[in-house]
């Protein structure tokens, strides 16, 4: 028995409530583990055994479950009838004969009802309102546009003798192309016909640079970009087309041109705002070489990003008022925070009652890469960007040793990380301004492309095309990420090929319940081709939708009944790079 890998707690991923009335209860244990049943009854629910008072428990089999790398992750949702549980697991093992018992800080393979040790059960003392993460429910049901303003669209720029022409090739962070809002305002219909609900913007408030991530102004739209009527313009227009707007919030650091850090720069220590920052010593070494010997802390090494305090109340003050403007003012739906991880819990918790007193439907989204457990279970964030399901989707399609037993173990990771809530809003993308382009990172084959664009999308979460990627645009790393829009070039055939393939996915998405749907298995099992991923999503009616992708370099023979969309099936034989979807009768 491999007893060191079972694990449980009350809290957390483990244990957590999913509404008033329901609790979902998860266990971890080895691949030698048959099978589990939850023993559960309210705390105080017992009777008479043997002349003595006894508390007795239900038994009810944990039959779902999914496989991740070394472990098998086992769940179940139970109705506490009094809002409060006392449970333990019964644990069967392959070899048909051992079995164990799992209590809180016990695990032993004697019978539970053994009188020589004083044991402790798991207990859920009891399912407060208050304690429910809660998040919005329309975040599930949108389909994100992420929009880096600068190089999408150039609506009002024209005229302007300093920027760039508008081009198709590589372009670097120091180069101004004119993108702006009102270009974004041109292109809503375009966004909408591809199937779009959500907007979500890099930053478009003051800065220095082309990105916008120094900030210098958090109440003005930069000049570039438009004004802050603009701004609201946009919004409007948006809400009336059935969009959502989300902003990004750059509040881990600002730029060198912002007020309190110039105050700083004139008076050092003795400025009022030198606890904004984390300045160490005063003055600073040359350019180039202070944050790296420590003078001060910034984003990464930038010297031009010092990173704020947002421990200080001050600081909190001031954005919890930056932030209500924004709501307020221009009734934006969501936020998007920028190295999210590296600021105070207790800013991430004044942000989040702030933005909810004033609309609790409110989206925020934090930007972390790794697990994130610690921001999302404590009225933090309500989601953060899913880059783990990036990594565990790209992976497969960048090392043809993986095979599907892998790929799906890594997703399986993916959403037994967090709680079923969170995984409903969880911000899945396969690329994004940070990252090479999905068409690069695939080396240009259409095929692996339209694969992983249609797995994102057949997964819960709600999904985003970073600007460009509906037509495959090319580009590196940062900063050849973010190249211009191809507008001009967006009519020709290849494009509108593209275009209306992504497009389609999308209307899939958002008409088939099963793509939506939560609930989801990877089979694995009808064919025994390696790199042949066999996807099974189920919705709320029981209705199934199986999805099968073609990794592999060989057609493969696929019996189907009733086929509801397909990519690349002809006569039952699925293609190399093909994708089949079709209902399960």
């Amino acid at each position: 028995m491999n007893l060191p890998a079972i694990y449980h707690r009350t809290s957390d991923n483990y244990c957590y409530p999913i509404d008033e009335n329901q609790l979902i209860i998860n266990l971890k244990t080895g691949y030698d583990v048959m099978s589990v049943e939850l023993i559960y009854n309210d705390p105080f629910d017992g009777g008479i055994l043997g002349g003595k008072w006894r508390w007795q428990g239900k038994r009810l089999a944990m039959p779902f479950k999914k496989e991740l790398e070394q472990h098998i992750w086992w769940t179940t949702t139970i109705t506490p009838e009094f809002k409060r549980c006392k449970y333990y697991f019964h644990l069967k093992f392959h070899d048909g004969q051992e079995i164990c018992y799992l209590e809180e800080g016990f695990l032993s393979p004697a019978h539970i009802d053994d009188q020589a040790t004083m044991k402790q059960m798991f207990t859920f003392p009891w399912l407060n309102a208050s304690d429910i993460v809660r998040t919005p429910d329309w975040v599930h049901e949108t389909v994100w546009y992420q929009i880096f303003p600068d190089r999408f669209a150039n609506g009002a720029n024209q005229h302007l003798a300093h920027i760039k022409p508008w081009h198709s090739g590589e372009v670097t962070n120091q180069e101004i192309y004119g993108g702006d809002l009102q270009g974004i305002i041109d292109k809503l219909d375009y966004l909408v016909n591809l199937g779009i609900t959500g907007l979500y913007l890099n930053p478009i408030f003051h800065a220095q640079s082309t990105h916008k991530y120094d900030t210098t102004d958090y109440y003005t739209v930069d000049p570039m970009f438009g004004d802050n009527a603009k701004l609201k313009e946009l919004v409007q227009k948006a809400h009336q087309k059935g969009l959502k707007v989300m902003l990004d919030g750059v509040f881990n650091h600002t730029g060198s041109e912002f007020f309190a850090w110039q105050d700083i720069l004139k008076h050092g220590f003795d400025s009022p705002y030198i606890d904004w920052y984390m300045v160490n010593k005063f003055p600073f070494l040359e350019k180039g070489h202070r944050t790296r010997h420590g003078d001060y802390y910034s984003f990464a090494f930038v010297d031009n990003m010092p990173k704020i305090n947002t421990n200080h109340p001050a600081v909190v003050q001031y954005f919890m008022e930056v932030v209500s403007y924004w709501v307020r003012e221009f009734d934006i739906d969501a936020l998007r925070l920028d190295v999210a991880n590296e600021m105070a819990h207790s800013f991430n918790k004044e942000l989040y009652r702030t933005l909810k007193a004033i609309k609790p439907d409110f989206y925020i989204l934090g930007e972390i890469w790794h697990d994130s457990i610690n921001w999302l279970q404590s009225n933090e964030f309500d989601s953060v960007m899913n880059y783990p399901l990036t990594s565990a989707i790209s992976n497969f399609w960048l090392d043809h040793h993986r095979n599907k037993y892998q790929l799906s173990q890594q997703i399986n990771r993916c959403y037994t990380m967090y709680m079923q809530q969170t995984n409903n809003t969880l911000f899945n993308l396969l690329d994004s301004h940070d990252t090479q382009r999905l068409f690069n990172r695939v080396h240009k084959n259409i095929d692996a492309f339209y694969q992983q664009i249609f797995l994102l999308f057949a997964m819960p979460g709600s999904p985003c095309i970073y600007y460009g990627t509906e037509i495959a645009l090319e580009g590196e790393h940062d900063p050849d990420c973010r190249r211009c829009m191809p507008w001009q070039a967006i009519d020709n055939q290849e494009h509108q090929a593209t275009l209306a393939t992504i497009q389609a996915i999308i209307q899939l998405r958002h008409h088939n319940s099963c793509m939506k749907s939560q609930h989801f298995h990877f089979e694995n099992h009808f064919y025994q081709v390696p790199r042949l991923i066999e996807l099974l999503k189920i919705d709320d009616e029981g209705n199934k939708l199986r999805i099968l992708f073609n990794a592999s370099e060989h057609e493969i023979y696929i019996e189907v009944y009733e086929t509801t969309f397909c990519h690349k099936y002809y006569n039952h034989q699925l293609s190399p790079g093909g994708i089949l979807a079709y209902n399960v009768l």
